[in-house]
């Protein structure tokens, strides 16, 4: 543990709260620019949405591999190593090479800033007092939040006063300062144990995700009956059934599914895959209508810094909503707040399919989406903890992530594809009708999410036999909810914690 009064104890707090700044930087990187990307590269929107699914696909797949890495005494290796691929990612995203192929090779790379934060969140809770940890943790989670709120409209006005390749070239730069502050403040964390390493599960997983999402994203191009899409689908459903199989029986999964036998579990991982999918939908179908130019006869003609302030609302209700959601979940319940939230989600969809003419009906769409997004990434980490054994906690939140984070690629790509879908032959733009479409489209998801929510969990359980102390419990809730509310997934095992009974939980999640 750092010394509160020596000059890396005082620094250590601020370099952390500005590695987790990148996670803003890295998101307001992707949605927004996507008609503007298409417009450079001379590619279809819906191959530009790839700006933005890559990345996501990447960040949920590398979260649970640096949690791993990280837990250890490698963790600030892990962590240089990590803002170093930033630095080369923005940079190769910068270059005016004309290949979009190496665009989106530095997009993958960006990725790898969504595990940044329960990372930069495991520093503080290894090397700070407790006095310091608990207030410097509220403080990295109110900062990803925040940042992003920020980040989106900061990205669109440098988008539209400096070309959007300004932008990728700010972000080497400011990730290449975070990397020497990293380097020089960040200690090392000597006294961690090393931890072993799924591979075949990271290489199955990596396989059968982007091969669903390749053939999700192209279908509509090459067509739905082409051998390739029949067998990158088929390819898809057989990776990723062995990964399963595998998963469940290998001693240290990289993603511990046997934790979805229990209904209560399985409805909070039911309802992050699902409303996550939605979720992404709406907001790549919400930044393109936006920037949609009004001579189509439906589009709002915004630019890329209204579309950034468009998406203000949900970042500001999010944040709001999930510090109602305690006092919420008191009177309710968590099985009757999930609902809800996926309630609010289809709310909104249907609200865009129906009006979305005026650019004042986008942000109160977007404010519907963000109070969805606060009650339902607030209650499931709530809903996890007090259902499962303490050490069965970290492996039963990290799955609930890494399936939130596959939701969000699903539904970018689902998006992009049904927009193509109703782009009619020779035009660039969709029909007006593809995005009402895609929003009944999600609309339905949200719904089977609600009804999954409301019918699996059990609503009379046993208490656990083993439990987290109170303070322990409430801390580990608070820095999964705040983490996920600002879009992050990962996994990070935590110090040994001695339980009252005398048993041991090696580690923990953070979203």
């Amino acid at each position: 543990m750092l010394d509160d009064r020596s000059l890396r104890g005082r620094l250590l707090v601020p370099v952390l709260t500005f590695v987790g700044l990148l996670l803003a930087l890295i998101s307001s990187l992707g949605a927004p620019l996507i008609p503007t990307i298409a417009a450079d590269y001379g590619v279809s929107l819906s191959t530009a949405q790839w700006a933005l699914t890559i990345t996501l696909m990447v960040g949920g797949i590398s979260a649970p591999v640096i949690g791993r890495l990280a837990d250890g005494p490698h963790r600030l290796r892990v962590l240089l190593v990590a803002i170093g691929v930033l630095v080369a990612g923005n940079v190769l995203a910068a270059l005016p090479s004309g290949i979009f192929a190496w665009f989106i090779v530095g997009r993958a790379m960006q990725g790898l800033g969504l595990a940044l934060l329960p990372l930069a969140m495991g520093v503080a809770r290894d090397h700070l007092s407790p006095e310091r940890a608990r207030p410097a943790l509220a403080l990295l989670s109110v900062t990803s939040v925040v940042g992003l709120g920020l980040g989106y409209p900061f990205t669109g006005i440098i988008a539209e006063h400096f070309g959007y390749r300004t932008g990728y070239w700010v972000g080497a730069a400011l990730c290449l300062l975070a990397l020497v502050l990293a380097a020089a403040v960040v200690p090392v964390s000597s006294h961690r144990r090393p931890s072993s390493f799924d591979l075949p599960g990271l290489v199955l997983m990596a396989v059968g995700l982007a091969a669903l999402l390749l053939a999700i994203s192209k279908g509509e191009d090459w067509g739905w009956g082409d051998a390739r899409i029949l067998g990158l689908a088929g390819t898809a459903v057989v990776v990723l059934a062995v990964w399963i199989v595998y998963e469940l029986r290998v001693t240290n999964p990289l993603v511990d599914l046997r934790q979805m036998g229990h209904r209560t579990v399985l409805s909070a991982d039911l309802t992050a895959l699902l409303a996550g999918t939605g979720l992404y939908m709406l907001l790549s179908m919400v930044i393109r209508f936006v920037q949609t130019p009004t001579s189509t006869s439906y589009g709002l003609g915004a630019s890329v810094v209204v579309a950034g302030l468009a998406l203000l609302p949900m970042s500001a209700a999010s944040y709001l909503v999930s510090r109602l959601v305690p006092g919420l979940t008191h009177r309710l319940g968590a099985a009757r707040v999930l609902p809800l939230g996926a309630l609010l989600f289809a709310a909104s969809l249907a609200f865009f399919a129906l009006e979305r003419g005026h650019l004042w009906q986008i942000f109160v769409i977007m404010g519907i989406t963000g109070a969805g997004t606060g009650c339902l990434f607030a209650v499931m980490p709530r809903m996890i903890v007090t259902v499962v054994p303490a050490e069965q906690t970290s492996s039963a939140l990290a799955l609930n992530q890494v399936l939130r984070s596959i939701g969000y690629s699903i539904g970018s790509a689902t998006g992009a594809t049904i927009l193509a879908a109703h782009t009619a032959a020779g035009q660039t733009l969709p029909e007006g009708g593809g995005y009402s479409f895609g929003a009944w489209v999600a609309v339905a998801l949200c719904l089977v999410a609600a009804l999954a929510a409301a019918l699996l969990p059990v609503r009379e359980t046993a208490v656990p036999v083993h439990h987290l102390p109170q303070d322990e419990e409430e801390l580990l809730i608070e820095e999964s909810t705040d983490a996920a509310i600002g879009g992050v997934v990962g996994f990070e095992p935590a110090p040994d914690t001695l339980h009252g009974d005398g048993s041991e939980t090696s580690g923990r999640a953070s979203a």
